[in-house]
């Protein structure tokens, strides 16, 4: 079966009055725009795969499902059983925060960060971050950091020596170890591949570097 924009507006009206819940209701709970849940539910829009996650997850509903498929509506709804996890001591539930994803950050040369409030990263309340950045290039593959990862930043404007931080430069930003000499007035940003050079800046040429944060962690499709 094909996923059309016609039967996920019939999808989404079903799975609202399932769960007994309002458009606004929804737009709350995801942080989706109350303009756009009118325009999915129209069928004049159809939303992207991210916004479709959200919806889901609000919802309780299965991802697929929403979009068309022919699968059934409840997440846990194999054989109609739902499994007690509290029998697995190796498993344990997540609760999932959502940060802001504010574009592309270069493991190599610096790039432009762009800030893309529309997008979100649904994650574990066990990140302490405030903000998250899609790496680019391949520098941090020794800190096993890889092209396409999302990296989750705590925003801060100073960071120990031998931290990973995002760094701007000339506004434009990069993903470094970082190791400063305060009595050489010296910062040298440092790759986690040898084929890339230490960027090192000394004197005013500081002047022009400011911290964004320090990376915390690092999400990596499977």
């Amino acid at each position: 079966m094909t996923s059309n924009k016609n039967e996920l507006k019939n999808r989404l009206r079903e799975a609202l009055n399932v769960r007994n819940l309002k458009p606004i209701e929804l737009s709350e709970k995801t942080n989706i725009p109350k303009s756009a849940i009118s325009q999915y539910l129209s069928g004049y829009a159809k939303p992207k795969q991210d916004r479709v996650f959200l919806i889901s997850q609000a919802l309780n509903v299965n991802e697929a499902w929403l979009m068309g498929y022919d699968v059934p509506m409840e997440k846990n709804s194999f054989n109609n059983k739902s499994l007690d996890f509290s029998k697995f001591n190796n498993i344990s539930s997540v609760k999932t925060q959502k940060l802001p994803l504010l574009g592309e950050i270069a493991c190599g040369e610096p790039i432009f960060a762009s800030e893309d409030r529309e997008s979100y990263i649904q994650v574990g309340t066990n990140i302490k971050a405030d903000f998250c950045l899609r790496a680019k290039g391949d520098s941090m593959v020794g800190a096993r950091i890889m092209d396409g990862d999302i990296v989750f930043i705590k925003s801060q404007s100073m960071v120990e020596n031998g931290e990973i931080a995002a760094v701007v430069i000339n506004n434009e930003a990069t993903l470094k170890r970082v190791a400063y000499y305060k009595d050489k007035n010296t910062l040298i940003l440092k790759a986690e591949n040898p084929k890339y050079e230490d960027f090192v800046f000394i004197g005013e040429e500081l002047n022009n570097i400011v911290i964004l944060g320090k990376a915390v962690a690092f999400q990596s499709n499977l």
